[in-house]
């Protein structure tokens, strides 16, 4: 198997992997009479598309892999802010561990991503040319509060909020 192929593999096995369907559930669970944006498989892949966006236009030069796994597992620990009110970027970070091992991810690798997960709320973060910085922009460029219902009641602060399609 070339690496190539391997490394689109990881990602298709991240997407069967029971632990992360598992995360989705609960993410699921947990928003389930949420008005607001939810953390869902569409949440990830929109970020996941908007990223590559992101990556081709701007020549970050990041394999579409290292992009399709920090987007898919991002926010999968979001369940655990929702029960304990701990940070769901270090809880994600953390939970993504054991499934890239079990994905066959190599280690360098993992640790890209999990770094970009861990800092993906990070505003530091925004304008490096890095997985981090992409994932940080994708997440916020992902959320559509121009055509949302529930925009008005929403608690990001006014200058996050994305009032135009392009910027």
């Amino acid at each position: 198997m070339s690496c190539e192929l391997h490394k689109i593999n990881y990602v298709n096995q991240i997407l069967q992997n029971e632990t992360y369907r598992g995360y989705l559930k609960q993410n699921e669970e947990k928003e389930r009479e949420r008005i607001f944006c939810h953390h869902d498989l569409a949440h990830f892949l929109d970020v996941a598309r908007i990223g590559m966006i992101i990556n081709l236009e701007e020549g970050y030069g990041l394999p579409q892999e290292f992009v399709y796994a920090a987007a898919l597992l991002h926010d999968i620990g979001r369940w655990k802010q929702y029960e304990d009110g701990e940070d769901h970027a270090a809880v994600s970070a953390r939970l993504c561990g054991p499934i890239l091992t079990a994905c066959q991810v190599p280690e360098d690798e993992a640790d890209l991503i999990r770094g970009a997960i861990a800092s993906h709320r990070d505003a530091a973060v925004r304008d490096e040319k890095s997985l981090r910085g992409l994932l940080y922009r994708a997440d916020k460029l992902s959320r559509p509060c121009f055509g949302c219902r529930a925009e008005g009641a929403c608690n990001w602060k006014a200058d996050k909020k994305n009032r135009e399609l392009i910027r």
